[in-house]
């Protein structure tokens, strides 16, 4: 059998992108070169790994199984390339996927003290809701995930990791803003802005705001952070936000916080995939970031 590293190579990149056309683009090599080199793949192993359907390349059983196991080889080479390139063994590079409020307000911090803590500066942060997160894990496209929400898939391996305040706020003028106490009651027949589904917020909220109200309302929904913080801002709804994004515009004055009479807060959890080979980079950074 002579399969070879470009050869898995080409196959991972077309089982993210779908089509030869974005694998060419992403590998900077012509769509042919990209064609034969997967007939080569299915030549040498004697099974097809796509099925093709409407234009796109998706996996099929055959694929499935291969893909970890490419992608472990594929890991594997790269820390066998940089092994004696350079003294530290924490070498390779890193494929970080966080949700919204992580990736904006705790991975900068985190990247720049394991940088500094050991001189590396190889991590790619990608931002995104939980759930596309959780779809890039799968794909193999991502190492870890930090995400906000729950993320119960067979394949992931979810670890606690830390927990966060959650606020419910208003606009200054909205007349809960002034009351002493806020209840359930007062939530009843309310106007809310939220994310978009599969954002750990949005679950957040829906699981424990609005399941135990009998009537509410979505008045947007929004893809960013910010914009649910300018347009609650705005006074065009109410809004369950974590202290982290919200706290800037609550000192500002922006936004305030309404006096709930219930302590909320959510579960931070790390995701890798059971199958995903951990590089010694891998677990160093997952180690560092447990500590945190």
């Amino acid at each position: 059998m002579r399969i070879s590293l470009k050869q898995l190579n080409v196959f991972t990149v077309i089982a993210q992108e779908k089509t030869m056309t974005k694998a060419a683009e992403r590998l900077y090599i012509t769509k042919p070169a990209v064609s034969l080199s997967l007939s080569e793949l299915e030549k040498n192993l004697g099974y097809k790994v796509f099925d093709r359907v409407n234009n796109r390349l998706v996996l099929n059983s055959e694929g499935r199984q291969l893909l970890p196991l490419a992608d472990e080889l594929l890991e594997r080479a790269e820390v066998i390339e940089h092994q004696f390139a350079a003294d530290s063994q924490l070498t390779g590079s890193l494929n970080i996927g966080a949700s919204d409020t992580i990736g904006n307000h705790i991975a900068p911090t985190l990247l720049s003290q394991f940088k500094t803590k050991y001189s590396c500066d190889i991590q790619q942060l990608f931002i995104s809701n939980t759930a596309q997160i959780v779809n890039r894990l799968l794909e193999f496209q991502l190492d870890i995930g930090l995400v906000e929400g729950k993320a119960h898939h067979p394949k992931l391996n979810m670890i606690e990791w830390r927990r966060d305040d959650m606020y419910l706020v208003c606009s200054p003028s909205h007349p809960l803003a002034t009351k002493a106490q806020v209840t359930l009651d007062d939530l009843e027949h309310s106007t809310w802005l939220l994310r978009e589904e599969g954002s750990g917020s949005r679950e957040y909220f829906i699981n424990h705001i609005a399941a135990n109200l009998n009537d509410w309302h979505e008045s947007l929904q929004l893809h960013t952070t910010e914009a649910i913080i300018n347009c609650c801002a705005e006074n065009m709804g109410l809004a369950c936000l974590s202290q982290l994004a919200a706290q800037n515009a609550i000192n500002d004055g922006r936004l305030v916080k309404l006096a709930y009479n219930k302590t909320l807060a959510r579960q931070y959890w790390l995701l890798v995939h059971k199958e995903k080979y951990q590089t010694p980079l891998l677990q160093y950074f997952m180690n560092f970031i447990q500590q945190k």
